[in-house]
């Protein structure tokens, strides 16, 4: 009954995008940003070279997200539509 009331949809063959994830690779690998991923990795490897150890990385890990997080919020507004 409702079936020919609604009209049918095709579906876009372009896979999209996200403008967000787009600019987190590209801000990740910025001057800024960089030495925050640097530092992680080293931090993350040296955790993971050790058996036992409480030391975690994860003031490293909120450092560089938050650069990388501020970096996108300066450009995704204007890629929106």
């Amino acid at each position: 009954m409702f079936r020919n009331f609604f009209p049918r949809v095709k579906a876009q063959e372009e896979e999209l995008v996200d403008p967000q994830e787009t600019l987190r690779n590209k801000c990740r690998e910025s001057n800024h940003c960089q030495h925050l991923v640097e530092k992680y990795q080293v931090c993350n490897d040296r955790v993971n070279g050790k058996s036992r150890t409480t030391e975690t990385c994860t003031e490293e890990l909120f450092d560089m997200l938050h650069a990388i997080d501020h970096c996108v919020t300066e450009q995704l507004f204007s890629k929106l539509k």
